[in-house]
């Protein structure tokens, strides 16, 4: 997700419609709540969670009914409410199932490729027994669609508890799992936290006298692990071009917006076609071209182009030296293909699918280093700020080319304006806490 997400990670897709139950109340707050915010250096080089869904059946889409040429609507943002304040304690240490799992005794740490896992109790997690675990249901049981080894044998309890009342879920999480504290095998217990989310952008079909930005699909020639053309070949080179012919699936009117999109992995494409009507499908990952991906931010930061790698400092510049955007676009060898997905009412509840091959949760899905934390696994993440207080479950369902070490997560917001504000603010100090099950 993202992130540029060669290996899985990220889209930015907007989603089509509401679902209170599946977003719920977030218990993260915002200090930057209505103001601006810019899309930090990690546009380019952290956002980087590329994400692979897994090849499905496309949903038929309803027809949408001719309408009079108009304007993209903007696009719905994710229902997201950002809380004021910390709810009450559901359990607390007198809890009967808190004392019961405090009473066990700790098994040995677990060794993992890139980590250690330190077995503690409960009161280590920084507010646990507030959360609204109902909420992180939801992305519990998309991990049950492809059950992972060893986590996977809970799914049967995990869906029969996915209308227990709050109280019964926390006891249920501490008598089936124990919390391992992640590290660095040198004892760091501390890392990073990006966020990442699904852009929405406006698309045509076809080329026009604005839209003449195009987006791929996978070219029949490219093999995985083999070095395709690289993104400067692709505009100059006659057998690229000749490859690519036909394989357009969308055109986009800024080049910027198109890199966004390679960046985050994947997104929401709202198509106005010929007749004026307007249809809403994902663009996911299907691929890369092979060649490393370098940041256009440092490539304008080392010149001394820019002075701080946002965002908006690189759509400002490119504004300002429109003959140069080809030459910054090209320092980054690497692109994205894509393939359309067609979004149905549930399917728009919910983010692209991460590299587990489930559709994310917004707010309770997260990207990992997989040789760390498995898919599919519960984890406790704490993050005190400056952009965002997390405090909350989660579920490791995605991975990002840039999402590398023991203790590190990009944090999936969802789609929209909220989600893009949240995610670009968050690069801020990280713990981690695996929830495994019980020895």
């Amino acid at each position: 997700m993202v992130h540029q997400m060669m290996n899985r990670k990220m889209s930015k897709a907007p989603n089509i419609s509401s679902n209170n139950r599946v977003m719920g109340s977030w218990t993260v707050w915002l200090r930057l709540a209505g103001r601006r915010v810019a899309w930090p250096l990690i546009v380019g080089t952290l956002a980087a969670c590329a994400t692979r869904p897994i090849p499905q059946t496309p949903t038929p889409v309803p027809a949408t009914p001719p309408v009079q040429p108009a304007p993209v609507p903007p696009p719905v943002a994710a229902p997201v409410s950002l809380d004021e304040g910390w709810p009450d304690p559901v359990v607390t240490p007198e809890h009967a199932a808190w004392q019961w799992a405090d009473s066990q005794p700790l098994p040995p740490p677990l060794q993992r490729g890139k980590s250690v896992w330190l077995p503690v109790r409960w009161s280590e997690l920084p507010g646990w027994g507030r959360d609204a675990l109902h909420e992180a249901w939801n992305a519990w049981l998309r991990s049950c669609e492809r059950p992972a080894p060893v986590v996977g044998s809970l799914c049967a309890e995990v869906r029969q508890h996915s209308i227990a009342s709050t109280e019964e879920q926390h006891a249920w999480v501490m008598r089936r799992l124990q919390p391992y504290r992640v590290q660095a095998p040198g004892g760091q217990a501390q890392g990073l936290l990006t966020g990442y989310y699904e852009p929405v952008l406006a698309a045509r079909r076809t080329r026009d006298e604005v839209h003449q930005i195009p987006l791929h699909s996978l070219p029949a020639t490219l093999r995985p692990g083999q070095p395709w053309f690289t993104r400067e070949q692709m505009v100059n080179h006659p057998v690229a071009r000749a490859q690519l012919q036909g394989r357009e699936i969308a055109w986009l009117a800024d080049p910027l917006d198109a890199l966004l999109l390679q960046i985050q992995g994947s997104g929401r494409i709202v198509f106005t076609e010929p007749d004026g009507r307007q249809q809403i499908v994902r663009l996911a990952f299907a691929g890369h071209n092979g060649h490393p991906y370098r940041s256009v931010a440092r490539w304008l930061l080392d010149r001394g182009l820019i002075r701080d790698g946002t965002w908006e400092a690189i759509r400002a510049w490119a504004a300002e030296n429109p003959d140069r955007i080809d030459e910054m676009l090209w320092s980054n060898p690497r692109t994205v293909f894509f393939r359309e997905e067609p979004l149905n009412e549930l399917d728009a509840q919910f983010g692209p699918r991460g590299a587990q091959g489930v559709a994310l949760t917004p707010g309770r899905s997260i990207a990992v280093d997989r040789d760390s934390i498995p898919y599919g696994t519960p984890v406790w993440v704490h993050s005190p700020g400056p952009h965002a207080h997390v405090r909350r479950l989660v579920m490791a369902q995605d991975t990002g080319g840039a999402i590398v070490g023991a203790v590190r997560a990009d944090f999936f917001t969802g789609w929209g304006d909220a989600a893009y504000t949240l995610a670009a603010g968050i690069k801020q100090p990280l713990q981690m806490w695996a929830l495994w099950p019980r020895p």
